[in-house]
């Protein structure tokens, strides 16, 4: 009698008699493991579903310093700035938190609420506000620390800003909670970023053919409307998320596919979300 489990013949069987035997075994399995499973799984998923399943378990294994933003680009309120100043700073970058810092980046004093300053707004007092007593104490966070680790802490604490640290004490960088979230969900985009960079726009010609810079995030109904074009919106709200059902994985940086009577090249992407695509009409 044989006792070996029945061959494949390369669909899979071997692989999921394996699993199915760990799981009653009480085996634990590892996180490359449960990836696999995800990606190869029979389950209803879409490409973004398995995409922020995957984001979820890799979550775990990414340090502060992978996605921080670094030193050089912080927004800071310098604590010796005029309340002018300091609104200037608000309105120009569009955030809602900065630190506040003294001599030098390395000295942060605290964290400035824009809704904390903007209250002033219009009164006498802006012209001698105590800044320091607006700062709520800056949470201060090693380099190494993970990102799983880091969002517990942000609930437990509801900070939405950490200013992380290197190893001799310094300033690297900071992070927020929608940095750590969006390497689950992918790309969080707010009003301001939407004022920043137009979704779709022409980008000169290739092979004698209007080529368009097109956002992923792009709303399919926005996309039809400015092609007048009627790709299918009933499954997908985005264009990203279309191209991704129709590769039926994360596309990688340069890869083609063609659907609906265009040509997408992915242009920009990472290992959790396409960013932006090249797309040209079909060549007649």
């Amino acid at each position: 009698m044989n006792d070996q489990p029945p061959s494949s013949s390369g669909n899979g069987t071997t692989g999921l008699f394996a699993r199915v035997l760990r799981a009653i075994k009480g085996e634990p399995w590892s996180r490359d493991e449960i990836q696999e499973m995800i990606q190869q799984s029979g389950i209803d998923l879409d490409a973004e579903e398995k995409s922020m399943l995957a984001g979820v378990l890799e979550v775990s294994e990414i340090q502060v310093r992978d996605v921080m933003i670094p030193r050089s680009q912080m927004v800071v309120i310098d604590i010796e700035q005029d309340f002018d100043e300091m609104l200037t700073v608000i309105v120009e970058s569009g955030h809602s938190r900065f630190p506040v810092i003294g001599d030098d980046r390395d000295e942060v004093l605290g964290i400035l609420l824009a809704k904390d300053l903007l209250r002033y707004f219009g009164k006498d007092e802006a012209k001698n506000l105590p800044i320091g007593k607006l700062l709520r104490p800056a949470s201060v966070i090693p380099e190494s620390k993970r990102l799983n680790a880091l969002l517990k802490e942000f609930r437990a604490s509801h900070n939405h800003m950490a200013i992380v640290v290197d190893e001799y004490g310094g300033v690297a960088g900071l992070l927020t909670i929608e940095d750590v979230l969006e390497e689950i969900v992918g790309e969080i985009d707010d009003e301001h970023d939407h004022e920043e960079a137009e979704f779709i726009r022409a980008d000169g010609e290739r092979d004698g053919r209007p080529k368009f810079a097109v956002r992923a995030l792009t709303r399919i109904e926005d996309f039809n409307e400015f092609f007048n074009c009627a790709l299918d919106d009933e499954d997908y709200d985005t264009i990203g998320g279309l191209v991704m059902h129709e590769l039926g994985r994360l596309p990688r940086r340069g890869e083609h596919v063609e659907f609906g009577g265009f040509e997408f090249a992915v242009t920009q992407a990472d290992k959790r979300r396409i960013e932006s695509l090249r797309v040209q009409r079909n060549a007649t």
